[in-house]
């Protein structure tokens, strides 16, 4: 039976809980230990696939199609275990279910009360598959105090009083604000943060206090009298230059021995950390640098596109050298002026994914740059569809080519040539079909489909196999139709659902490095695992830089 770690944060949001506990159950891995990481959101939503980029950053997908809190991309990259549907959830999905058995009957005609009944609901999800790991870490977003979290601070304090006496500990991570006037680290939003903590049931037993200035032991030994801790379970969390230092800063503040004397596990195995070792030597000890330009429309946030920004990290990694990656708005290419002067200088440009019509012919105008001044392009999702309008209109002549989801957003038969449609796909033994007057939350093609390379093509040799599979999150496909046209024209379809009616990967050969996939292979890219993409479009970039 799995030992259950609760994260739970105060003072203030976005001080690093999820980078915590990835952290966290990456030395329990370390040490020998099987982990799963979980994260439970307050807000309404059943989850965030409908909510902007600017709202809530990018949503990470899992193989079983769940959509999710970018969290579960921290905990997927630090720990290589793969996330799954049961690993999030939200009050929505939560209220959803609850309601659903109301409906039913299930209650048998109770008046239905957050507590007991949305709270059994959580603890209930908590208990799934509890019996395969040796630690299961459920990360509470939001902060203690939170009207809309109260439901889960609750779950959560029922969960471990019926749970065997030491089989669930609490870690709190607060914030330690400096003042700069007087040069002191104010310890006094911890301890209301704490009070707060414990007014409703809750006892931390592990502090992580997030700073910008080392914790004086004076303040340390004030923090464990105040907040009722041992002195050895306040843990600083300062400032790093590189996340992936994370798992080492922690373990050399004594967190994970933290932990492991919270649950009276003595004495524990001695941690291997030769991996971290080895990543964090090759951020800094990069033997050059090359330059990559983004071009998307959530480039304000650069959360938005987290996942892809981590995978050129891990890109890398994996060439020894740092990547500077800078985000450039498509917008600023639609004006129909040269995009030379803002693009010149970069060794390679990546186009993400992205939902609607607004900045498509900015990427669109990047796409054609990449492709006629032979520097290496990466399309994903949006970012492929992209690079096949391109081609059909400049190089296969069809000047009004374009894609149905623009097509509906124009009010229909704007295009001659409609590249991009909603497509019917085969999921397991169903057909799936989609129409644009569908809702919209979790009806697109999600999560690992497999697909078929063409042998001897660019990605049959970056992956060395021709059969993979990869993460999805989109609703239009590429209109097989226009396939051999395009091939005749030098844009190759390199890669298909093994029914051959879905494109998933287009190349040209002819072109240093320049490919165009459907689907999302930063999802999938880890620090001491980079993908292979990601790895051979560093590669290309560093080829690139030598020839400037």
């Amino acid at each position: 039976m799995a030992r259950y770690i609760f994260i739970t944060g105060g003072v203030v949001s976005s001080l690093g809980k999820g980078l915590a506990s990835a952290a966290l159950g990456a030395l329990l891995q370390a040490r020998g230990y099987s982990v799963r990481l979980r994260k439970l959101d307050p807000y309404l939503n059943v989850d965030p696939g409908t909510m902007s980029p600017f709202e809530h950053g990018e949503v990470f997908v899992t193989d079983d199609g769940a959509e999710t809190d970018l969290d579960l991309g921290h905990y997927e990259r630090f720990t290589g275990v793969a996330a799954r549907n049961t690993d999030s959830v939200s009050s929505g999905r939560i209220y959803s279910n609850v309601l659903d058995k109301e409906r039913r009957g299930d209650y048998l005609g109770k008046t239905i009360q957050v507590i007991p009944h949305v709270t059994n609901e959580i603890k209930d999800f908590l208990a799934v598959d509890g019996d395969e790991v040796d630690f299961m870490l459920c990360e509470i977003g939001g902060t203690v105090g939170d009207i809309e979290g109260l439901p889960f601070f609750e779950a959560i304090r029922q969960f471990g009083q019926d749970r065997e006496r030491g089989q669930c500990i609490f870690m709190h991570l607060t914030l330690l604000p400096f003042i700069k006037a007087s040069g002191e680290l104010k310890t006094k939003p911890t301890q209301h943060s704490v009070k707060e903590l414990r007014s409703i049931g809750i006892a931390p037993d592990v502090l992580v206090c997030r700073s910008e200035h080392p914790i004086p032991k004076k303040e340390r030994e004030k923090l464990a009298l105040f907040c009722n801790v041992r002195p050895d379970a306040v843990i600083a969390a300062n400032d790093l230059r590189s996340i992936y230092e994370a798992p080492l800063a922690y373990h050399q503040e004594g967190l994970d021995q933290a932990v492991l004397d919270a649950f009276g596990i003595s004495p524990a195995p001695k941690p291997k950390l030769d991996k971290w070792d080895d990543v964090v030597d090759r951020i800094h000890n990069a033997e050059g640098e090359v330059k990559v330009a983004i071009v998307g429309k959530y480039t304000q946030l650069e959360d938005a596109y987290k996942s892809i920004a981590e995978a050129l990290t891990h890109g890398g990694i994996a060439n020894r050298v740092k990547v500077s990656a800078e985000w450039i708005d498509a917008e600023k290419f639609e004006t129909g002026n040269d995009i030379a002067p803002l693009l010149d200088g970069y060794n390679a440009i990546l186009v993400p994914g992205g939902f609607g019509e607004r900045g498509t012919q900015g990427k669109i105008n990047a796409a054609r740059f990449a492709r006629t001044r032979k520097i290496p392009y990466l399309g994903i999702c949006l970012g492929m569809q992209m690079a096949v309008i391109e081609a059909s209109r400049n190089i296969l002549g069809l000047e009004d080519a374009g894609s149905e989801e623009f097509d509906y957003e124009r009010g229909h038969n704007n295009y001659t040539h409609v590249i991009y449609h909603l497509k019917e796909w085969v999921e397991g033994n169903r057909t799936i079909k989609r129409a644009v007057t569908d809702n919209k939350g979790g009806t697109m093609r999600l999560g690992a489909y497999n697909a078929t390379l063409k042998p001897d093509s660019q990605v049959a040799k970056i992956y060395g196999t021709t059969d993979i599979s990869e993460r999805h999150r989109h609703r239009y496909e590429v209109d097989i139709e226009y396939r051999d046209k395009l091939e005749k024209c030098g844009l190759v379809f390199s890669g298909l659902s093994p029914d051959g009616r879905l494109p998933e990967i287009v190349e040209i050969p002819d072109h240093p490095w320049y490919i165009g996939v459907q689907f999302h292979p930063e999802l999938k890219s880890k620090p001491f695992e980079p993908h292979p993409l990601f790895a051979d479009f560093v590669r290309a970039a560093v080829d690139q830089s030598r020839l400037v």
